[in-house]
């Protein structure tokens, strides 16, 4: 792109910071009536729902504001990648993405949409794939290098079904074809897809690992959503009426969110809900390796009925010196219990426990509950650098 090029594209921020929605809303309406097969790809509870619009704008929007230095934004890009990776996205679908894009601008700005105005987007749009690919292409060559990597689909047996709470289950799937299973680092996913006779077409989803690694199984622990309108908790809801020996498409471990497998630094484990899956995978793994950083685990959740894997973690807590748990409940049973404090967490209360020196802060929970702890910790001194977060589907935090 030649400087005029970005000057355009950064005219259009203010379009973008008003309108931008608009022109997503459009742009996924238009791709999906000429490329209804795309629908495989996109979860289309997100697109019931706008966050999927929502945050596409904001991705073109944070593109635009930085046209001049787009590498600013490469750890947003290559946790995009990794979750493209995971649904086996390919390099032919960025020209369909960019061919209705490009089209979408043209008929949403309308006369605004100037011949060089489109041409200064196509350019732009063509850069950022190519930065898209190429980061995608790596990731496809790092898992096919692993041993018991794969790219693409493959099929795995359900082989067991545990209930961890009254709404969420854990999964052990392994693979039907018997050979072995690529390792992955604590906190990573995986995407599962199954075919929803109820929309006529696939959908996948992402869900974290919730085990430190096992060569024998791949584990996932699913909570079921309210179902109340398709495609609202779709894949959660089928999963939940699977049964062992039951067969699901898996692709390989993925994603940016993770702890160092190697790394000696303190960790403080903040979860919210289901939140909790992947800083498990984290709490297994530091026990496993037999590094037993220093850990401080806080965790919130509605009451005791819905807290997952309870006894795991009180089993680790009472075994393990170099952990300490604190758990909260919006709702006390009548029983009550001493080790569970009523209410949400306030880290401002507990400030002598999550402030160690060195340490890495990992959150993990709903939209809310994740900026809440992200204030909490940087009020409390943490340094930003510190924080690391995953929210699960869209992307629509960003904390600068």
């Amino acid at each position: 792109m030649n400087s005029n090029q970005k000057k355009l594209v950064k005219s259009t921020v203010p379009v973008l910071q008003t309108n931008g929605t608009d022109l997503t809303k459009h742009f996924y309406s238009r791709m999906f009536k000429h490329h209804p097969e795309l629908k495989n790809l996109f979860n289309m509870s997100n697109q019931a729902s706008g966050k999927q619009q929502h945050a596409l704008a904001g991705a073109v929007l944070a593109y635009a504001e930085h046209i001049e230095n787009p590498e600013v934004l490469i750890n947003v890009l290559k946790s995009i990648g990794n979750k493209h990776v995971s649904l086996n996205i390919s390099p032919e679908q960025y020209d369909i993405v960019g061919h209705h894009l490009i089209s979408s601008i043209k008929e949403v700005l309308g006369e605004a949409a100037s011949d060089d105005l489109i041409e200064a987007w196509t350019e732009a749009y063509n850069e950022l794939a190519q930065i898209m690919i190429s980061i995608e292409a790596e990731l496809y060559q790092s898992n096919l290098k692993k041993e018991g990597g794969w790219k693409g689909w493959r099929t795995f047996i359900i082989s067991e079904i545990t209930e961890e709470s009254s709404e969420v289950k854990s999964f052990y799937l392994k693979p039907k074809d018997q050979a072995s299973i690529a390792d992955y680092l604590p906190g990573q996913y995986l995407s599962v897809k199954l075919f929803i006779p109820a929309l006529g077409h696939e959908q996948a989803r992402q869900y974290s690992l919730s085990s430190a690694f096992n060569p024998e199984y791949y584990r996932i622990s699913v909570k079921k959503e309210s179902n109340g309108n398709v495609p609202e908790g779709v894949v959660s809801n089928m999963l939940h009426h699977k049964k062992t020996g039951d067969e699901i498409w898996v692709s390989a471990p993925s994603g940016v969110f993770h702890a160092g497998v190697e790394s000696n630094q303190p960790l403080v484990l903040i979860s919210g809900g289901i939140g909790i899956t992947p800083l498990l995978s984290m709490l297994e793994t530091n026990k496993k390796r037999l590094q037993e950083n220093t850990t401080v685990w806080l965790h919130s959740c509605r009451n005791e009925k819905v807290h997952a894997f309870k006894d795991n973690v009180d089993r680790l807590n009472q075994d393990s010196e170099w952990l300490t748990t604190h758990v909260f409940y919006e709702t006390l049973s009548q029983n009550g219990n001493d080790s569970v404090k009523e209410g949400r967490i306030n880290l401002a209360e507990l400030r002598d426990e999550v402030l160690i020196d060195d340490a890495k802060y990992y959150i993990c929970g709903p939209e809310v509950f994740i900026k809440v702890q992200y204030d909490s910790l940087i009020k409390l001194g943490v340094a930003q650098e510190d924080i690391l977060y995953e929210e699960f589907g869209p992307q629509l935090l960003h904390f600068n």
